[in-house]
Formats: structure tokens, C-alpha cells, sequence
């Protein structure tokens, strides 16, 4: 399980394992949080052609779907 704080999530670097339209490098662009300083909303940016998507943050968890850091 890759570790990470959701204060921490802004400006973090990721790497997709299953490689999508030659996407493979993500930032996280983007994080809201609601009054709780829960995460409501977790914005990353493809790296190559600056396409922006919309996930749920605990999915960057999984390290069969993505790894810390560019690789």
C-alpha cells in the first residue's frame, strides 16, 4: 500500500502502472477539502500533454494501479 496523507497530496508526483494513451506521469494539481479537512475533490494533470482528470484520492493508494514518484 503506497502511504500518503492527504495534506501531503498537492504537488505530489505519480506514476501509472497500466499506461493509458502514453500517460504515464501525474501531479496532483489540485485538492479540496470540506470543512472536516476531508478530501472532496483530487484534480492530477498528465504530465505529457497537460490533460487533467478527476479521482478519488485513495485510489493512489494501490500500487497495482500507481507508484509514488516518476518511474
Amino acid at each position: 500500500m503506497n502511504l500518503i496523507h492527504p495534506k501531503k497530496l498537492l504537488n505530489s508526483k505519480w506514476t501509472k502502472v497500466n499506461v493509458v494513451q502514453k500517460l504515464k506521469h501525474f501531479t496532483v494539481a489540485k485538492v479540496e477539502y470540506d470543512e472536516q479537512q476531508n478530501v472532496i475533490e483530487c484534480l492530477i494533470r498528465a504530465e505529457m500533454n497537460a490533460q487533467e482528470f478527476v479521482i478519488d484520492w485513495r485510489d493512489l493508494k494501490n500500487p497495482q494501479q500507481w507508484k509514488i514518484g516518476w518511474q
